[in-house]
Parts: structure tokens; C-alpha cells; sequence
């Protein structure tokens, strides 16, 4: 089995944190977001991906060949961004297996042990998370044997509240290049982009049969918001904690929080909610669910639902931040939180 991955996009919803860093690897809970998938891969057994790129690919390269050594890994550039189907018609020529397809876009919590034991006559398998927005996705409807019947994208009417979370097994994927032809072969919808889901939806349409599957979780990376919000499960599950090497003076703590080794906290209530990579020093301020990066001093703040790139230095700052690395704010010093009352 071979898994593909396409990680080409710009991630400009994450911006100004995208302008240098390609969206794979934001950093959440200490780790870059691909790293978790990365992961769950290596775990499952599979030892071949094909990385779809392009946006500052050469760091996304480099840091699977440093980290992931064990990868027998392709990369393929997708010059022109359009679509998910457009990204993956261009792992074809590795696609002679099995297939898992994943998006770095979430964190999900799924049972991937479902592809071994598939029974003979089904195609493949959509993972999926019941939701009660069902207007925001695209949601799998499906027959009385929990097959996919057809994918509507933000219908109006109830149809389905199994919402498509970018998650996918393919053991038929001759049908599926089969179908990736045909949808690119149309022309696109009003946005430009030809979809993945429209490949799966020509596979059904000719008897292919595909499973769905629940996940017990379903955590968004794609925006700053639901990073801090898919932060905070990080750190109330596996990634919480404070690091021996740390140096806490007169805190505060209330947790959830991470705190790495190398940094340094002096008169800092913190919590709940907060990453403090290493190396951060911290001096008289308040912080509560935000991520502060690498290397970065903050004095005198009082921070709330902020993103600090690495290498910055806050001074003064009240509210709510979203800064790139190696940035500077100054602001008016506010009264520092007096943690010996």
C-alpha cells in the first residue's frame, strides 16, 4: 500500500505564518501538523508516500528526508493549483497499489486498521464525522449498508450530516485514476478547481461500492482559529505538560499548557491553553490560549487567543496577536499581573 499526500497549497488562510513557513509544517502542540500524520503512517505499516508539493517545497522536502528517513518517498510538483483531484492525477504513476489519500489540513482521530480488514466486493473507504453544521461541508449520503450513494457540497436540506473530512482508502484505484481523467476532462466548477469527491462519485456511479467510516475526532489546522482550538486538544490529551528543563520564577499556572525545555518564566500567569516552544522567555505578562514559538521574549504582555511566530519579541502588548517569525511589537505597558496577592 502506498499513501499519497498533496501538500501544495499556500495555506493563505494562515497568513502572515505561511508567507514563511509552508502550511504542513505549523507547529501545534510542538510538532508541525504533518508530523501526526506522518505518524499514523508509520504505524499502519506503510513505507511508501507520494507527496504532491509545491509551495516552498524544498523545506517540506527536507524536513521529511531529516525526520522521516524511514519513507521511501516521491515528490511530484503540482504547478498549477487546481484541485484535489488535479493534485492527486499527478501521483499516478506510483498508484499501482492500495491506496491511502490524507490531507494535512486536520488532525483526526480514525480507526485506520478498517483497510485490513475490508471485505472482498468493497472499493474503498471514506472516513467521516457526524456534525450538526452540516451547511459548511460537503456530507456523504448513503444507502442502508453504509455505502456512499453521492457527496452534496453545503446542502440546505438535511440530507446527511456525515460530513467528508479529506480521509481516504482506495483498493480499486484503476477505477479511481479512471474517474480523476474523466473529472478533469470537464470543465471546472465556478471556482476552477476539480474535486477529488467527483472522481469517487464516478466510481460509484459505475458499481463501485465504498465504505463509510466514523472518526472520533476531527480537529482543523487550516485556520488560526481551529489551530488554537485543535491546540487546546493537543494539550488536554497527549501533548500537555511542562518540560524539566524549563525554568518557571513565580507563576502561575493553569492547565492545560505546554511548556518546553530551554524556556524561562518569570512573574507569568499562563493558562489555560498555551504552547510555549523552547527556548521562549517570558517575563511579567498573562497568556491564555495561544502559541508562543521558538525563541521568541515577551515582556509586559497580557495575551489572549494569539499566535507568536518564532523568534519575535512582544513588549507592551494587550489582546489578541497574530504574528509571523522573527517579528517585533511594541505597545503601551499595561499593568503587569501581580502573582504574589
Amino acid at each position: 500500500m502506498r499513501a499519497i499526500i498533496p501538500l501544495a497549497g499556500k495555506g493563505t488562510r494562515l497568513r502572515p505564518h505561511t508567507l514563511t513557513i509552508p502550511k504542513p509544517l505549523i507547529r501545534i502542540g510542538g510538532r508541525p501538523v504533518m508530523s501526526y500524520i506522518l505518524d499514523d503512517l508509520k504505524e499502519l505499516g506503510i513505507e511508501e508516500v507520494v507527496f504532491v508539493v509545491g509551495y516552498l517545497r524544498e523545506e517540506v522536502e527536507a524536513y521529511i528526508s531529516r525526520e522521516y528517513p524511514g519513507f521511501t518517498s516521491h515528490y511530484v510538483v503540482q504547478e498549477v493549483q487546481d484541485g484535489t483531484a488535479g493534485a492527486v492525477a499527478l501521483a499516478e504513476p506510483w498508484a499501482d497499489e492500495d491506496l491511502l489519500i490524507l490531507f494535512v489540513d486536520t488532525l483526526f482521530e480514525a480507526d485506520l486498521s478498517l483497510i485490513r480488514t475490508l471485505p472482498t466486493g468493497w472499493s474503498g473507504i471514506i472516513w467521516a464525522k457526524e456534525v450538526e453544521d452540516y451547511q459548511r461541508f460537503g456530507v456523504i449520503v448513503t444507502d442502508q449498508d453504509g455505502a456512499m450513494t453521492r457527496i452534496v457540497e453545503k446542502p440546505t436540506e438535511p440530507v446527511s450530516k456525515l460530513a467528508n473530512i479529506g480521509l481516504y482508502y482506495i483498493r480499486d484505484s484503476a477505477l479511481l485514476f479512471q474517474g480523476i481523467r474523466h473529472v478533469l476532462s470537464v470543465p471546472p466548477g465556478p471556482s476552477g478547481e476539480f474535486f477529488l469527491t467527483d472522481a469517487f462519485q464516478y466510481m460509484v456511479d459505475r458499481g463501485a461500492k465504498i465504505r463509510t467510516a466514523p472518526v472520533g475526532g476531527w480537529y482543523d489546522c487550516g485556520k488560526v482559529e481551529t489551530l488554537l482550538e485543535t491546540n487546546h486538544h493537543l494539550l488536554l490529551t497527549t501533548r500537555g505538560g511542562i518540560d524539566p528543563g524549563a525554568t518557571l520564577e513565580r507563576c502561575e499556572i493553569v492547565g492545560p499548557v505546554r511548556v518546553e525545555a530551554g524556556a524561562r518564566l518569570v512573574n507569568v500567569a499562563l493558562g489555560p491553553n498555551v504552547t510555549v516552544e523552547r527556548g521562549v522567555h517570558i517575563r511579567d505578562s498573562a497568556i491564555r490560549d495561544s502559541i508562543v514559538g521558538q525563541g521568541s521574549v515577551v515582556r509586559g504582555c497580557h495575551l489572549h487567543d494569539s499566535i507568536v511566530g518564532k523568534e519575535s519579541r512582544l513588549d507592551g502588548v494587550t489582546g489578541r496577536v497574530n504574528l509571523g517569525a522573527f517579528s517585533e511589537l511594541q505597545g503601551d505597558h499595561g499593568t503587569t499581573p501581580n502573582l504574589e496577592s
